[in-house]
């Protein structure tokens, strides 16, 4: 008797990894439900980094364009000297977009409107989330999960083929499954919050006595708003005033000024700084995406960003598991992403300990383009390669043109729920087509022309060799001339029958 599934994929967390995973199920056709437990969309402001290669992954999503019409660059950063005047200086350095690159710049961008323009995207592929659905308890099986959710009008128990928590650091899912989330409280509290506020311009990201955690402040414009976002340490024991009249107080007393002044709060927040990793990322047929698997301080951008990617790791071998791989597939997202949010982590906890000095910098390493998965089971080699680019890398842009005279780049090729095979002044023939596969040739007979030499650069390949791209925008494997049979058991793996 076959099972009554609602979907095959339950969704605990609306915030931006569940609605990215929920996006990527949902162009690939595979049923979710996305629940949230509160009873609308986030209100605040707290991860309003979206790094170069999120960008990347919006690009493929299918949104980058609307979210980049309403978010910014990030104003220069202007410190406050206490003698008088102030120095600016660039937040993020950066530098020329390149072939290889397109996305050089961290935006700024709320998370509120962030996630506002994903479930746009997630409703024009027929997706929505229900709000004010709480997970409750959920119990396994081997063929799936049975999960109750209590909402306004009533209880109900549904069942999916897989359930993940995207709930947050403090994950109702990891709890359950009594999975471990060690780390350590970095000994600072803090507030945040999204303000109406006169008395200082939008032109800079406003910074008050950095290395002084007792008097720091931080206030910064947010694009594609009115409001500031002000930032401070606080004491670490008692309760905080978050209402318009303290914060008003508070920056009078930081700033040592009352010319600035609070009128209102959209949202505030105050909290415990934390680095926490899981201790799993998965108990059979129950993940741990974003947050509910790391949590970061706010320095560097990281945790917004990690928690996206996450879940774009995810999203395609869930879509092959329930297609037919074999479920094997899904060790692999620990095995690739649970090392990157322990790299992070690490990332954000330095800088954290540079701006408690009062000289944070960041640098490419904030950009998150030269993460990938080098020794994943999942990146294959054959011959294997002594340098240049690797299997598990991430697969760079490049600008090409069609066969019939057209401009067009490797990651409008690369863009959707496909694989992409790319043969260098290979014989096309060589490949046999399958569903799931975009077969590309590049030379004077292939359908893709490289005329500036850049795939040549960006890739290495030599003449005959093919080079795999996942879905996920990531090297699969690269095999050289006369090798490509060398993939057929690599397809089994991830489900290309």
């Amino acid at each position: 008797m076959a099972e009554n599934f609602v979907a095959d994929v339950l969704i605990c967390g609306a915030g931006a990894a569940g609605l990215t995973l929920a996006i990527d199920l949902a162009r690939r056709g595979v049923s979710f439900r996305l629940i949230d437990k509160i009873d609308g969309p986030f209100r605040g402001s707290r991860g309003k980094g979206i790094q170069p290669r999120t960008q990347e992954v919006f690009e493929d999503l299918g949104l980058i364009d609307r979210l980049v019409a309403i978010a910014g660059l990030y104003p220069p950063q202007r410190e406050y000297r206490h003698e008088g005047g102030w120095t600016d200086s660039v937040v993020v350095e950066s530098g020329p977009p390149t072939p290889a690159e397109p996305y050089h710049i961290p935006l700024m961008a709320p998370q509120f409107l962030t996630e506002g323009v994903m479930r746009e995207r997630l409703a024009e592929l027929g997706g929505r989330p229900a709000f004010g659905c709480e997970l409750i308890g959920f119990e396994q099986d081997g063929e799936g999960v049975t999960a109750h959710i209590r909402a306004a009008a009533g209880e109900e128990t549904v069942r999916a083929r897989y359930l993940v928590g995207a709930d947050g650091g403090r994950s109702f899912v990891r709890r359950a499954l009594d999975i471990g989330f060690p780390g350590k409280t970095l000994g600072v509290r803090a507030m945040v919050a999204d303000v109406v506020l006169t008395g200082l311009g939008r032109d800079a990201w406003h910074r008050f006595n950095e290395g002084s955690m007792g008097r720091q402040m931080s206030i910064c414009p947010l694009a594609g708003t009115d409001l500031f976002q002000l930032q401070a340490p606080i004491p670490l024991e008692g309760d905080v005033d978050l209402s318009a009249e303290a914060l008003s107080t508070m920056v009078a007393g930081r700033l040592g000024r009352d010319d600035v002044r609070v009128h209102s709060v959209a949202w505030a927040s105050a909290y415990d700084m934390n680095a926490r990793l899981a201790d799993r990322y998965r108990v059979d047929r129950v993940l741990l995406v974003g947050d509910a698997a790391h949590v970061h301080p706010p320095t560097g951008g990281q945790g917004l960003n990690t928690s996206i990617q996450d879940a774009y790791n995810l999203g395609w071998k869930l879509a092959a598991v329930v297609a037919g791989a074999s479920d094997a597939l899904l060790d692999s997202y620990e095995e690739e992403r649970r090392p990157i949010a322990a790299g992070m982590l690490g990332l954000a906890t330095r800088l954290l300990d540079a701006a408690r000095q009062g000289d944070m910098r960041r640098g490419r390493e904030v950009h998150q383009l030269d993460i990938g998965y080098a020794g994943s089971s999942l990146a294959m080699e054959t011959p294997e390669r002594t340098g240049g680019l690797l299997p598990g890398d991430r697969a760079p842009d490049a600008p090409v043109r069609g066969a019939a005279g057209q401009p067009t780049r490797l990651f409008t090729l690369f863009k959707g729920p496909h694989w992409t095979l790319l043969g260098y002044q290979a014989a096309r023939e060589l490949a046999p087509p399958r569903r799931g596969l975009h077969i590309h040739t590049l030379g004077p007979r292939g359908d893709i022309l490289d005329e500036g030499g850049c795939v040549r650069d960006a890739y290495g390949l030599a003449p005959g060799d093919w080079a795999l791209v996942r879905p996920d925008g990531y090297l699969g494997g690269i095999v050289g001339a006369g090798r490509v049979d060398a993939l057929e058991g690599y397809f089994r793996k991830v489900g290309l029958e």
